[in-house]
């Protein structure tokens, strides 16, 4: 069973930076690619941004040039670097498999609160 665990959420003032984790077990991390998504109450989930297993990555046209993500496949983790953070980034974080139908179960997901 796959187990994704989220963790680095908090609460930022508009401007600041947040470093997102995502630790997943049960399966072979280093061969999928990875997406980080991001939840508001009352709209549909949102991918944030991708990456490859080689590395390659893809963003959102709202966080383009503020996130960046990337992975260590040695340590089954794929981080999210949250910069110039805005009130409109508010929102629960999760990670999964990208470019799928299928996703693996959802973690819990992170909670980032950015204040203005």
């Amino acid at each position: 069973q796959v187990q994704l665990v989220e963790s680095g959420g908090g609460l930022v003032q508009a401007g600041g930076s947040l470093r997102l984790s995502c630790a997943a077990s049960g399966t072979i991390f280093s061969v999928n690619a990875m997406g980080w998504f991001r939840l508001v109450p009352g709209k549909q989930r949102e991918l944030v941004g991708t990456i490859t297993s080689g590395g390659s990555t893809n963003y959102a046209d709202s966080v383009k040039g503020r996130f960046t993500i990337s992975r260590d496949n040695a340590k089954n983790t794929v981080y999210l670097q949250m910069n110039s953070l805005k009130p409109e980034d508010t929102a629960v974080y999760y990670c999964n498999k990208a470019f799928t139908m299928i996703p693996w179960p959802w973690g819990q997901g992170t909670q980032v609160t950015v204040s203005s």
